[in-house]
């Protein structure tokens, strides 16, 4: 995709990407720039540097972008803020502040450019090219033992492919405390930027991990004295009538061994092999009769009532706390 850059009244040509130039201080203020940002222009017809054999992506949004560089997992090759802007201020100030100590490009397009790299994304003026995150092999996430510790709980997703549903429960798990999350291999939405975005950055500071036998890593854990814990919509409905494993509402539930909480696909829910697997289904029991097609919620809205249904359990959990925080929130 070739992008046109306006600069000094010239307009220069890229193909793809757009040049990266260091700025002044000034230019960062979004002032005009003076002969020492002109001096410089000649930097423009440098040919971009390649992409890396793995590929590149771009992630977009201020939290993922400033988490990602905190975080320093990730390479980032050149980090883009829009243009235009009075001045860079607060978390913006801080990201470009990051950039410069670890002598990152820095580019300055405007809005429209980052619109169409962004194809359209809510990129919030920040976007930073980086490398990709990939899930961890669940066979490094080291031993628990479940008397370590009573109150443990690891999230396993089965097949998720929204981005966004994926992001939004990545969120939840990150906010009220989940220890681990634990993918399919298969059939799961990869880690992409929407996802993070999604995730107001939490992917960018969180382990993922996965398993491509995600019933073998289920039934190893019952071993070893986890509870597994499935999920149903309305009592039943996924569970076929032949099936032993009981199912209680998640207000009901006592969190008393550390447990796995299983989450399913958004359309088919949870496989018949992850199923079988299952000791418990734990669901959200609805608060008015509902007509056929609404006996579920989205899974990103049911993670986080089944989430906080059982962190609050947990000793020390900031219930009064969150409850004099939120009072005072205009």
């Amino acid at each position: 995709m070739a992008l046109l850059l306006a600069v000094g009244g010239a307009t220069w040509r890229c193909s793809g990407r757009l040049p990266a130039r260091h700025f002044s201080g000034a230019a960062r203020r979004g002032e005009r720039p003076g002969g020492e940002e002109l001096s410089r222009l000649l930097l423009d017809d440098l040919a971009p540097t390649s992409r890396s054999a793995g590929g590149l992506e771009l992630l977009f949004g201020l939290s993922p972008c400033l988490l990602a560089l905190r975080a320093a997992r990730r390479r980032v090759t050149r980090l883009l803020l829009q243009a235009g802007r009075s001045g860079l201020q607060g978390e913006r100030a801080e990201l470009l502040r990051a950039a410069e100590a670890r002598d990152i490009p820095v580019l300055r397009p405007r809005r429209q450019k980052l619109d169409a790299l962004c194809r359209f994304q809510v990129h919030q003026g920040v976007c930073m090219e980086v490398s990709p995150l990939k899930p961890r092999p669940w066979t490094e996430v080291g031993e628990a033992r479940p008397g370590d510790d009573p109150q443990q709980l690891w999230l396993v997703l089965e097949s998720l492919q929204d981005p966004r549903n994926l992001g939004a429960v990545l969120r939840s798990a990150h906010f009220l405390g989940v220890d681990k999350v634990i993918t399919s291999g298969r059939n799961s939405c990869p880690l992409t930027p929407v996802v993070s975005k999604a995730s107001a950055g939490a992917l960018e500071v969180m382990d993922v991990f996965s398993t491509d036998d995600l019933a073998g890593f289920l039934q190893a854990k019952a071993r070893q004295g986890w509870l597994v814990a499935g999920t149903v919509g309305c009592p039943g409905p996924e569970i076929s009538p032949s099936s032993e494993i009981p199912t209680t509402s998640c207000l009901e539930f006592l969190w008393d061994r550390p447990t796995l909480l299983v989450l399913g696909n958004e359309g088919s829910g949870l496989s018949p092999a992850v199923q079988a697997s299952c000791q418990l289904a734990l669901t959200v029991l609805p608060g008015r009769r509902l007509p056929p097609g609404l006996g579920s919620l989205n899974v990103s809205v049911a993670a986080g009532i089944l989430l906080h249904s059982i962190c609050s359990q947990r000793k020390g959990f900031p219930v009064e706390g969150k409850r004099e925080h939120l009072l005072q929130d205009p």
